[in-house]
């Protein structure tokens, strides 16, 4: 069952690549006391994922910033060094991009999607969410296909 808003967000722990490596970090660390936007991809290197929906938050990066968001955080079921790459990949300086490489956050929140049939294993669902202080405040799973509710400029909307 999906996660909805007004809930807290499940704690969890993801990685992110640091200077020596992966580092952890832990949900509450991420959403404790502040405002963050949350977009998860299906995978990183995707089509849909690297020609619209990342980019569409780096163009908006610093708008989104202006309405008082702390992070903005991009989620995959990929490893910290794939998600490096293509932060890097994609001028993504002003995200945290974000691993979930076992699925175990994907799975607290209810959004993982199967798509073994594309060789692609367990996913997460395309989705955005804005956190506050730890609290779903407003989520937005993408229906089958598409970009829209989950895109930069609908979660601008949001603020």
């Amino acid at each position: 069952m999906a996660i909805e808003e007004g809930q807290a967000v499940p704690k969890a722990t993801l990685f992110t690549m640091g200077a020596e490596g992966p580092e952890a970090i832990e949900t509450s660390t991420l959403f404790d006391g502040k405002k963050v936007v949350l977009f998860g991809v299906p995978g990183a290197f995707t089509p849909g994922c690297s020609q619209a929906h990342l980019p569409g938050y780096v163009v908006q990066a610093d708008a989104i910033k202006a309405k008082g968001v702390d992070t903005i955080a991009c989620m995959a079921v990929n490893d910290a060094f794939v998600m490096d790459a293509w932060g890097k990949a994609q001028n993504a300086e002003a995200l945290l991009m974000l691993s979930d490489g076992n699925a175990d956050f994907t799975k607290a929140l209810g959004l993982e999607m199967d798509a073994s049939k594309a060789g692609l294993g367990l996913r997460c669902q395309r989705f955005a969410m804005v956190v506050e202080d730890g609290v779903i405040r407003h989520l937005a799973v993408e229906p089958k296909g598409g970009i829209t509710v989950s895109a930069a400029e609908s979660i601008l909307e949001h603020l």
